[in-house]
């Protein structure tokens, strides 16, 4: 019924729809999707797209295919949520149906203004008739489309802003996924781009009335970091001017950059007059296998927060490629701790624990199970104390044959999670590290499991690892160890949604 790189028009989804209901009961009936996670109906999900905050509820549109898990046919999906543990599905609601975004409805943003959001992303096209095709320079246009709404739901006439033509003449024909930010009363468009000699940067454009935009300047460092910054966000925290993106291509640097796809945090410092400026303190935004394409929001009241992909270009997807592929992360809340930014889970998720078990100072020193500490949809809250030990591990999600393990070595100063021996495939490097501080001797960790997931937050947040599992969902043992003296204090409490 569907074709890659076709128009798909609602009344084409809305036919899929009412003949593929068995589809849908067959997904909504598997007991192994995540509890309390943001996952798709049917198909396929990926990044983010236009979050924000409207009127008190939270719109969380999205890539989505529904048609079939891998990914193929880009439209808008959209959700709502007024405690980011509950969501109301509204389908899919922007569809490439117009000659400029015909190939796929790609990433893009929202801005609040004027009781109106008004919404930006890349129409894609594919250019397959052309004797020059190629993936890269010749084989794609990249339009930045606008929209918007007065409540979040009923759209404006797509209008077309920018073609590849309106791009600086250097510019490879990747360019996509507009995000806006407001600085003395202009507004100001970050694009992700690659020029064509492979290096990946930031197009920022400049407008008055979010209609006209003018190209301003290239953000970029001094030598090459990758050859495409996608996802690129721009925001102020403290003062303080950050750039989020997803430099691809960055060549691995020790336990630095071992994912293909990178997430990095980026301090930037602009002169919006000069247009003089200077990156520094470029930091991993999560170290795990499975995070990309985050964006961030301004709520109502007053906070930053985060959603990113939950998946990765890299591995394979999961739990059932045959019917439905792609998760959110928790929403995170941001905020500035000694000059960086910090993660945390959002406060809302507190709300729906309960089973509530507690230890305090147990002493390991030898593979140990705690009573009442297991499960695989559990908020799990650990402190390591002492100097008497050189490593702690904690297995995760275990059977006798299948686990994950978190393993802090204290003389390295390293946090690893493996999972080699969770059921991912053998050829495949399965482990990935990061250097953390032990202050006084103390590492606090929360880690959340869900089915198929795990996110840990290393020192209130100074440090995430977000990664898939693949151990069958009843396996929940949770074991610590020691080859010394840990000291401990654990709360597990069990995330229950109804």
């Amino acid at each position: 019924m569907f074709e890659k790189y076709k128009k798909v028009y609602k009344a084409d989804y809305e036919k899929w729809y009412k003949e593929n209901e068995a589809y849908r009961q067959r997904v909504a009936a598997d007991q192994d999707r995540l509890k309390f996670h943001l996952m798709p109906k049917t198909g396929w999900l990926n990044d983010p797209n236009g979050l924000c905050q409207f009127n008190g509820t939270y719109h969380i549109y999205y890539q989505y295919t529904p048609f079939e898990p891998t990914g193929e046919l880009k439209t808008w999906g959209h959700y709502t949520t007024k405690d980011f543990i509950h969501y109301e599905d509204f389908g899919p609601v922007v569809f490439p149906d117009e000659d400029m975004d015909a190939h796929g409805v790609y990433s893009g943003s929202a801005f609040i203004e004027d009781d109106t959001i008004h919404y930006f992303y890349t129409g894609n096209l594919k250019y397959f008739d052309r004797d020059d095709y190629d993936y890269i320079n010749s084989g794609r246009g990249s339009n930045t489309i606008t929209f918007t709404s007065k409540d979040g739901y009923e759209f404006t006439k797509k209008e077309l802003l920018m073609t590849t033509d309106d791009y600086p003449a250097d510019m490879s024909n990747h360019v996509r996924d507009p995000k806006i930010f407001k600085k003395n009363e202009k507004y100001y468009m970050v694009l992700g781009a690659r020029d064509v000699e492979g290096v990946g940067m930031i197009l920022l454009y400049e407008s008055t009335d979010l209609k006209n935009w003018t190209y301003k300047n290239r953000i970029t460092t001094p030598q090459k970091f990758g050859y495409m910054w996608e996802c690129p966000d721009l925001f102020e925290m403290d003062g303080q001017l950050y750039i989020i993106c997803c430099p691809q291509g960055v060549e691995t640097q020790g336990i630095d950059y071992e994912n293909v796809h990178q997430v990095t945090a980026m301090k930037l410092d602009y002169d919006f007059d000069t247009d003089k400026y200077e990156i520094k303190d470029i930091k991993l935004f999560d170290r795990g296998f499975d995070f990309y394409a985050p964006q961030t929001m301004e709520t109502e009241d007053g906070r930053r927060i985060l959603i990113g992909w939950m998946q990765s270009w890299d591995n394979p997807m999961y739990p059932d490629t045959q019917r439905y592929s792609g998760m959110m992360t928790v929403p995170r809340e941001l905020s500035m701790k000694g000059g960086r930014i910090c993660q945390k889970p959002v406060r809302e998720l507190e709300n729906y624990r309960s089973n509530v078990i507690s230890y305090d100072n147990v002493c390991i020193h030898e593979e140990t199970e705690l009573k009442g500490i297991s499960g695989r949809s559990i908020d799990l809250e650990i402190a390591l104390k002492g100097k008497e030990y050189g490593k702690f591990r904690i297995k995760l999600a275990a059977d006798e044959k299948h686990y994950s393990e978190i393993i802090y070595d204290k003389d390295e100063k390293t946090l690893t999670f493996d999972r080699t021996h969770s059921g991912f495939k053998k050829d495949t490097i399965s482990t990935r590290s990061m250097y953390v501080s032990d202050k006084k001797d103390v590492i606090n960790l929360r880690i959340l499991v869900d089915r198929f997931s795990v996110e840990i937050f290393v020192n209130d947040g100074e440090q995430v690892m977000t990664s898939l599992i693949y151990t069958p969902v009843d396996a929940s043992g949770i074991s610590f160890a020691s080859n010394g003296n840990t000291h401990l204090d654990v709360t597990k409490y069990d995330i229950e949604v109804k």
